[in-house]
């Protein structure tokens, strides 16, 4: 996929780095997920064809406040996957994401989308989206990054429209 910068369909939007549940990491410490969501997850998604092991087994959450995210079309969807011996199945959408830290390092990356209507417990605030990035030291809650998103996948729109 090119740079943002060079398609002209990207919609942009300038983001907070917030805490999430901690699920995904594992950080938690919730013993029905043992090293994390993510962990339990990628062999299920491997099956799948999705490689999910370049990126930081945890997920980057971010507000886009005072904006809200609006789906236009996934690139890929997937539909009752069964990744808990005992937690019901789950959708999951991932959209394309390039991400620019304070630091100026822009990397690739996927929007990670539980849908919230198969999903049976911590959910994100309407405006928060999670990330699955390579690993980007030096980040910290209260961090502006600037995401860009292809318009045909999601666009960002003020809350109040």
């Amino acid at each position: 996929m090119a740079k943002p910068e060079s398609i002209p369909s990207w919609s942009s939007v300038t983001a907070q780095v917030v805490q999430g549940h901690r699920v995904a990491s594992g950080l938690n410490g919730n013993p029905r997920f043992p090293g994390g969501t993510l962990r339990m997850q990628i062999p299920h998604f491997a099956a799948l064809g999705v490689d999910l092991t370049r990126f930081h087994l945890g997920t980057l959450n971010v507000s886009v406040a005072p904006y809200r995210y609006r789906v236009i079309q996934a690139p890929a969807t997937y539909r009752q996957l069964k990744w808990h011996p005992v937690e019901p199945a789950e959708d999951f959408s991932f959209f394309d994401v390039w991400l620019t830290s304070p630091q100026g390092i822009t990397v690739e990356g996927k929007i990670y989308h539980p849908h919230p209507e198969t999903k049976p417990e911590h959910f994100q605030r309407p405006e928060v989206l999670e990330l699955l990035l390579p690993h980007l030291p030096g980040l910290s809650y209260g961090d502006e990054v600037v995401l860009a998103v292809p318009r045909d996948q999601m666009v960002f729109e003020p809350c109040n429209s």
